[in-house]
């Protein structure tokens, strides 16, 4: 049974944030599953008005020009589609907590699914109030965790009955020892810790590698690749001062043969060449409360022993031995954790095949599976009906 067409809104490559890939890889892994070409909207900020789009993208939101909310929902009004998924994330809307995404709901007359990446567990009146208004305009919507959702219902008080968990997709690939991808990278046998994504200072990583400095004297063939380019909004506000910080330690305590950070934008190709090659994984990042991580759903995906700090989506991801915690901002919590998985191979190796095991329902096409029925549920196929929640 194919699922109603439906339009995908979101940031959308060639603008490189996480909300982009992740919009770019649902409609990819969509499209494959149910054989069909969907359309996207796209979320500009300010200065993108050149950027040029690949043809599935039909329209574009400007972040910060409110009437082109209003304008795009008119647009999709008049669309042959029958519904409308939207990946959100706080700080790619505009106005207050992004509360003009409220103003294209508010206008559209087809049901929307809305995803949200991010779910605060204490939000202030003005993010508790824009939530429910996102929530109050959606037929569904879509938690990636389950700690998400449970926050949903509980702090914001959405109706259980409209919430639902479709875990962050990853990659599907086989459960393999990392030979041949080291080999393609020229690393040798060395034991390859990582960590990838866009660069930020939440991200933690100056405690990363003050722990390599203890790693290395019992595993001095141990190399840690940082590997991303530095978040776009963070290099137009204060440059390259984190990324040359990190280079500064690397300096400092004499681990250029150890720690290699590699200032790129990975595509999904080389990102799961990097994590093929990779032994541990390590996200050391600073916010308690981060409810989802795609490069932690990727680690695990893939089936690495991963070592975290215990943000609520680590936690809940290696959950039941899938993973080891390390504390906050704590370096020698972080080199205590990583030298347990390179002293006991066999260690890893269980929790690698848990990780995978456990990845195996996030995998792309099992995502584009589920997001399927939910449309199937909200649009059964020859209804006229459009179902809404407000």
């Amino acid at each position: 049974m194919l699922p109603p067409r439906a339009l995908f809104l979101g940031s959308y490559p060639p603008r490189e944030c996480g909300i982009a890939t992740f919009t770019r890889d649902m409609v990819e892994a969509y499209d494959r599953a149910f054989g069909v070409s969907s359309p996207v909207i796209a979320i500009d900020e300010p200065g993108a008005e050149v950027r040029r789009y690949p043809p599935e993208v039909v329209a574009r939101i400007a972040e910060q020009d409110r009437a082109s909310y209003a304008a795009a929902a008119d647009f999709v009004n008049r669309y042959p589609v029958e519904l409308v998924n939207i990946q959100h994330e706080f700080g790619l809307f505009g106005g207050e907590c992004g509360e003009w995404l409220v103003d294209f709901l508010r206008r559209l007359e087809k049901p929307v699914v809305l995803t949200l990446h991010t779910v605060l567990p204490d939000p202030d009146e003005a993010y508790l109030r824009v939530t429910r208004e996102l929530c109050k305009y959606s037929a569904r919507i879509v938690a990636l965790s389950g700690t998400g959702r449970d926050l949903l219902q509980d702090v914001y008080g959405i109706d259980p009955a409209s919430l639902h968990v479709i875990h962050h997709g990853v990659p599907d690939v086989p459960f393999q020892d990392t030979d041949s991808a080291k080999a393609s990278f020229g690393i040798g046998q060395r034991t390859v810790i990582s960590t990838f994504g866009l660069i930020s200072r939440g991200k933690g990583l100056e405690y990363a590698i003050e722990a390599m400095r203890e790693v290395v004297k019992r595993h001095p063939e141990a190399l840690y690749l940082i590997l991303g380019e530095t978040h776009p909004v963070v290099r137009r506000r204060e440059g390259e001062s984190y990324r040359e910080s990190l280079h500064a330690m690397v300096r400092e305590f004499g681990l250029h043969y150890n720690v290699q950070l590699i200032d790129k934008y990975l595509d999904y190709d080389e990102v799961v060449s990097y994590l093929a090659a990779t032994d541990i994984y390590l996200t050391p990042y600073l916010n308690p409360a981060q409810i989802v991580s795609g490069t932690l759903a990727y680690a695990v995906g893939c089936g690495k022993a991963i070592v975290s700090t215990p943000y609520l989506y680590a936690q809940e991801l290696l959950a039941h031995n899938r993973g080891l915690l390390c504390e906050f901002r704590d370096a020698p919590s972080i080199a205590s954790r990583l030298s347990m998985l390179l002293d006991d191979p066999m260690l890893r190796r269980a929790i690698e095949r848990r990780a995978y095991r456990f990845g195996r329902q996030m995998t792309w096409p099992h995502v584009a599976a589920e997001y399927g029925h939910l449309f199937i549920e909200l649009c059964p196929p020859g209804s006229l009906e459009l179902v809404t929640s407000a």
